[in-house]
């Protein structure tokens, strides 16, 4: 088991320039300052050495390794790097043990490094937990994955969330500049970097510190004195779209898309959309969202909604991709441009919170269904009245339980079909009022 001081000791100029530009003190630290600026959480927890269990919570490339390289090189404690995909539960113990002895010896705590912590399942995360609770070791997890989902909760409990976001263009400028001249980097090439090929670079990193160094390495390796755009963008090709169909930035988008439908908006609706499709989104995905906001957001304010959303579904799943984006970008411009209404979602909302607060209501007898004579004799569909009987098929009789008679449910907007169905509500309740019934009499 290696610690990470002798993991960095390997680090030499063959290595990637990413890994050749590693921070190792907190003032060469570039972005994150939500978390290490002045008097912010980690500054404090690394400069006053009082570390407790951490989860780096963030995309590639914003620094959750450096930070534990940093954290090695400015605590008094003996550091540890471990790596979930190389490394299995059996070295726990052995780490544990050289653990111990180093705080009985020496006095030393030792801080666990777990990189991608999430590569561990559940029972797998618990192998930790009996030590961290003994303060044998102190646990710092890295993931790109949402810890909410990914980390044992009883981990989680004992230890403290930080959120890394995405660098912005400056800091990914800053790192630029330091590697085309540090000596560890570029600095002995006596490169220069075009303003035009380094904006480029900062704008398709996407907040990734390790893509804009190692597209930067291997524009320079065929450089002569000037890195220009031609040459990084040869180097970079297609940055691939930042997109994990099983994680965080899977439900980001999703959630953008739809609410974009929702928001009336087509544009963001058809740039969301393509993202996904660039991506390799499940299409058959895409499509049963489509189904439900059909419902959940359009309602009977246009029902056709419900149809095309459905069609789109049948058709995605008959001619398959590429083509299937087309009845897929169809569907979402009529559903991002259709009138708008949750009112049955809401209504069943209601209904169902009804529900849950009065129980179980007992069914009026008029109501109940009467197939024995015994039923019939206790009361069971006495005066029930059957509205085919009774002009335009409305009858002034109650359906609901006693106790929730004046309840309404459903409330139509008065935005496309559902205004007629708010005129022929209106039209119901005045024909119930005039109706020449035993219960209108």
């Amino acid at each position: 088991m290696e610690s990470l001081f002798e993991h960095q000791a390997k680090t030499d100029m063959h290595a990637p320039l990413a890994e050749r530009m590693r921070p190792q003190n907190l003032c060469d630290v570039v972005g994150q300052n939500h978390l290490l600026g002045e008097g912010k959480l980690l500054r404090q927890l690394i400069e006053q050495d009082h570390l407790t269990s951490l989860i780096f919570w963030g995309p590639p490339g914003t620094g959750k390794t450096t930070l534990a390289q940093v954290i090695a090189h400015s605590t008094e404690s003996r550091f540890v790097f471990f790596s979930a995909v190389l490394q299995g539960v059996k070295d726990v113990r052995e780490i544990v043990r050289q653990a111990r002895d180093e705080r009985a010896f020496h006095g030393r705590r030792t801080v666990l490094f777990v990189d991608e912590i999430h590569r561990f399942n559940k029972s797998q995360q618990d192998a930790f937990l009996p030590y961290v609770e003994k303060g044998d070791i102190l646990l710092i997890g890295a993931t790109t994955e949402n810890p909410s989902f990914e980390v044992n909760s009883a981990l989680l409990s004992r230890s403290r969330v930080l959120v890394l976001e995405p660098l912005t263009e400056p800091d990914i400028g800053t790192l630029i500049d330091r590697a085309m001249q540090h000596p560890s980097g570029l600095g002995s090439r006596r490169l220069s970097l075009r303003q035009e090929a380094r904006d480029f670079l900062c704008r398709q990193a996407h907040g990734d510190a390790r893509v804009a160094l190692n597209t930067l390495e291997l524009a320079a390796a065929t450089a002569r004195e000037e890195i220009g755009l031609e040459l990084v963008q040869g180097a970079l090709q297609k940055k691939a779209i930042p997109y994990d169909k099983g994680g965080d930035e899977h439900y980001n988008v999703i959630s953008a898309f739809i609410k974009s439908i929702r928001g009336s908006d087509p544009d963001a609706a058809l740039y969301w959309l393509a993202r996904m499709v660039e991506a390799g989104e499940d299409p058959m995905f895409i499509a049963r969202r489509l189904v439900i906001l059909a419902s959940e957001d359009i309602g009977n304010a246009d029902p056709r909604g419900l149809q095309i959303a459905v069609a789109c579904q049948q058709a995605v799943h008959l001619i398959g991709m590429p083509e299937g984006r087309i009845p897929l970008a169809q569907a979402t411009v009529y559903l991002a441009t259709a009138p708008k209404s949750n009112a049955a979602y809401a209504g069943i909302k209601a209904a169902q919170a009804e529900v849950k607060a009065s129980g179980a209501l007992p069914v009026p007898l008029h109501l109940r269904n009467a197939p024995t004579k015994l039923m019939q004799d206790i009361g069971y569909g006495t005066d029930y009245q059957y509205a085919h009987d009774f002009p335009e098929g409305v009858v002034n009789q109650p359906h609901l339980p006693d106790s929730i008679q004046r309840k309404q449910f459903y409330k139509p907007t008065s935005s496309g079909f559902e205004k007629n169905i708010r005129e022929r509500m209106a039209w119901w309740e005045s024909v119930k009022k005039s109706a020449n019934t035993p219960e209108s009499e």
